[in-house]
């Protein structure tokens, strides 16, 4: 690997490809690999539909590089073609749990002595998490997901989505309101 390839962000990458140069895929493939399974996780918990997707995805990705707008986000543009790849798998296998939640990713958890301690507090975090998402609509889940878990500003979530900024702003203070209510009639605090 050329050490220069480092530097470069990811739309000069994609514009490198746009000109032939097809070896530099394997850059964004490195960089979106694990961000992408950490996504599908989120939509399916088979870990084996969640590579074949994400490997549909890089290859969907190459065959339209050339569509790609550099002078806009690639993160934005990747994650838009996996969000609708995720999307269809759960609608054609609506059997699969339709959400994965990792709450270590929203919460740090307290030090214990005793394993089994912080193993039954593990699972009660998750319990809570997981309730609290199945209560929201899938258009307040995505927002966030994608706000919260995947760190993606507004503007991201607006291109990834296809709606108004606006309108990611309402969704995300509906899911919020929303997430209050369900935690509230499990006897559960949030946001206070």
């Amino acid at each position: 690997m050329d050490p220069t390839d480092l530097t470069l962000s990811d739309e000069e990458v994609a514009l490198l490809i746009q000109k032939g140069d097809k070896e530099k895929f394997s850059l964004l493939v490195k960089r979106y690999e694990d961000k992408l399974f950490r996504y599908g996780r989120r939509f399916l918990s088979s870990r084996e539909n969640i590579e074949d997707i994400v490997q549909d995805v890089f290859v969907s990705t190459f065959q339209n590089i050339n569509n790609f707008d550099s002078s806009l986000r690639f993160s934005s543009w990747i994650y838009r073609i996996a969000h609708n790849a995720f999307v269809n798998s759960l609608k054609k296998n609506s059997k699969s749990p339709i959400i994965y939640i990792d709450f270590d990713t929203l919460i740090s958890h307290p030090v214990y002595e005793e394993p089994k301690d912080f193993e039954k507090e593990q699972k009660e975090m998750k319990e809570m998490v997981d309730k609290g998402l199945e209560k929201l609509s899938s258009k307040y889940k995505e927002v966030i997901i994608l706000h919260y878990l995947e760190e993606m500003s507004y503007k991201e979530i607006s291109d990834i989505l296809r709606i108004p900024m606006g309108t990611v702003g309402i969704r995300i203070k509906r899911a919020k309101e929303s997430l209050r209510v369900a935690y509230a009639k499990m006897n559960l605090n949030y946001g206070k």
